[in-house]
């Protein structure tokens, strides 16, 4: 993939929003935080599409894995990528991929909410599904158990996260669509 500057410029000011939103949290009994993560990445995926907005969500990992301070409540290092959550971190990278892919080949004439949202259900649902069954791995917990610590809790949170995205990707997509003309 070749970039231009532009393009990798936007992708680093998307990945440093990751970086910013996703420490803050608040830690839940089951152990997996509630935090903003989930809307930077979703956001990322649909203003820099499938390919760039994954490298950001990567940018993001890498970040946190070298030490950084980026993940929920201000953790970092391998560690956290490896441990009971780090399905959930590692889903980041569908779910901006299938967020991206799937608003760009549905939208029709500018802004389509439902392929914005059809794509952010779709990825953070593979998100939950890559997450919970590394947690199950990592912790031993059956399906249903893991479902009521990873999952359930996180349902309503999801979609007003899914909701202001859908705000926001309209209004910020005209000022960075002439940066990704190039790669896509």
């Amino acid at each position: 993939m070749h970039l231009t500057v532009r393009q990798m410029a936007l992708t680093a000011m998307m990945a440093a929003l990751i970086s910013v939103l996703a420490p803050i949290a608040i830690p839940l009994a089951g152990g997996v935080p509630v935090s903003l993560a989930t809307l930077a990445v979703m956001l990322t995926g649909a203003l820099l599409k499938e390919k760039l907005g994954t490298l950001a969500a990567l940018i993001y990992i890498l970040t946190g894995m070298i030490g950084m301070p980026v993940f929920a409540n201000y953790s970092a290092g391998a560690a956290v990528v490896f441990g009971m959550t780090g399905g959930y971190i590692i889903g980041y990278l569908p779910l901006a991929y299938i967020t991206g892919l799937v608003y760009r080949r549905y939208s029709r004439e500018g802004t389509n909410t439902a392929a914005l949202a059809a794509g952010m259900v779709l990825g953070t649902a593979v998100l939950y599904a890559l997450g919970t069954a590394w947690f199950m791995k990592s912790t031993g917990m059956t399906l249903s158990a893991s479902l009521a610590a990873c999952v359930i809790p996180f349902l309503p949170g999801d979609v007003l996260k899914m909701a202001v995205v859908a705000v926001l990707a309209p209004r910020l997509e005209s000022s960075v669509s002439h940066v990704l003309a190039v790669s896509h």
